[in-house]
């Protein structure tokens, strides 16, 4: 095998910490989404409060990837986290495409869910 080059070797390492980043991103919501769904058993949480509960759960899982991906790289951190969150609402999209055939909820809803993961990626990034 040839070794690669700096430029190579540094994409495909960028590459891992983009899959590391977005892997505890998607562990934190998994664990906030079952600590969600244990509230709402136990104490009967009304639709806006999980519908709240589940944004907030997108800015924490975020700012978790975000915080992850600017400590592995170490350079132009708000980018990458910034880059991490936008890819992690386009996974939630494309999931949610995958299962319902379409988009659930209204468009404004959509937008602020991505803001708030783009923005929560961004600032893990910039606080790592």
């Amino acid at each position: 095998m040839e070794k690669m080059t700096g430029i190579k070797q540094t994409a495909r390492q960028r590459g891992i910490s983009m899959l590391k980043a977005l892997l505890c991103a998607y562990i934190v919501t998994g664990i906030l989404l079952l600590a969600l769904t244990l509230l709402l058993y136990k104490a009967g949480l009304s639709e806006e409060n999980v519908n709240a509960g589940i944004l907030l759960i997108y800015a924490v899982s975020t700012f978790s990837g975000g915080f992850v991906i600017g400590k592995l790289t170490g350079a132009r951190k708000f980018l990458w986290g910034l880059l991490t969150g936008s890819v992690y609402f386009a996974l939630l999209v494309l999931i949610s495409l995958g299962i319902y055939h379409t988009l659930q909820g209204a468009p404004t809803e959509t937008a602020a869910a991505f803001v708030l993961c783009a923005g929560g990626g961004m600032l893990g990034g910039m606080i790592s």
